[in-house]
């Protein structure tokens, strides 16, 4: 119960800040907004497809890629090194919080803000006629393996690599960007040529992304895409492992 508490009480500090910045709260809402948007008018008009199957279609890739991205890594980047600096984690473990509550707690908090996200993009593509063609069990499964692996690749990045706030964009940038185009969250993997579809076998964002495409989109079950689940799953417990095993030593530094 002492764990429970403690998590719930950073998750509930970490939430209550992001609420009382609502500026930012309404640009983290307009940006997958627009993302999806633009997606579905431009599938719909350059694929000649209907509506309601080019919004089906960019939903999933504008969460993996615009949503979730920005919100749960470069948000768990943006919060590390924010209280890293500000000194605020040095002040928490003067009180009897844990550290182990404490990295729950914003794993927790990043993964609200990320359901959160879903469902609100969901919605958006909801009201243009989208559906949900797939197993919503095996879809939500992807979207939580997606969330915690972006959340503990943030903790890797946010305790070894970013050392102040200026660093949190240039550094989710260098990274993220070119991930996020060769894992086909901007660009359909089926316009890439042959080389970069090679290499994007080894973009972890590629196999959340047809993965997730795969069973909103186009129904398709676990069977067919076990290939992409299977390296989903290595690397999201390799993410949690990791940024667990990166934010002990940042304390003990």
């Amino acid at each position: 119960m002492k764990y429970w508490r403690e998590t719930i009480a950073v998750t509930r500090r970490i939430l209550i800040e992001l609420f009382r910045c609502r500026r930012s709260l309404i640009f983290w809402c307009i940006f997958p907004i627009s993302v999806l948007t633009l997606s579905g008018y431009i599938l719909a008009e350059r694929a000649d497809l209907p509506l309601a199957d080019a919004f089906s279609y960019a939903a999933p890739s504008t969460l993996v890629g615009a949503a979730l991205f920005f919100s749960c890594l470069g948000g768990t980047v943006a919060t590390i090194v924010a209280e890293r600096e500000q000194q605020t984690i040095k002040r928490l473990f003067l009180s009897p919080l844990s550290g182990t509550s404490y990295f729950l707690g914003i794993f927790l908090a990043h993964s609200c803000i990320g359901i959160g996200q879903t469902i609100l993009i969901y919605t958006i593509a909801a009201f243009w006629g989208a559906t949900f063609r797939g197993s919503w069990l095996l879809g939500i499964a992807i979207i939580l393996m997606s969330i915690a692996a972006y959340v503990g690749l943030g903790f890797i990045l946010g305790t070894q690599l970013a050392r102040r706030i200026e660093d949190v964009n240039a550094l989710v940038a260098a990274f993220g960007v070119p991930l996020l185009i060769l894992g086909g969250a901007f660009l359909p993997a089926t316009l890439f040529p042959k080389t970069l579809v090679n290499i994007a076998q080894f973009n972890p964002i590629y196999h959340m992304n047809e993965a997730l495409v795969a069973v909103s989109s186009q129904g398709k079950l676990i069977n067919e895409i076990i290939i992409n689940l299977r390296f989903l799953l290595i690397f999201t417990i390799a993410m949690v492992i990791g940024g667990w095993l990166c934010y002990r030593r940042m304390l003990v530094v």
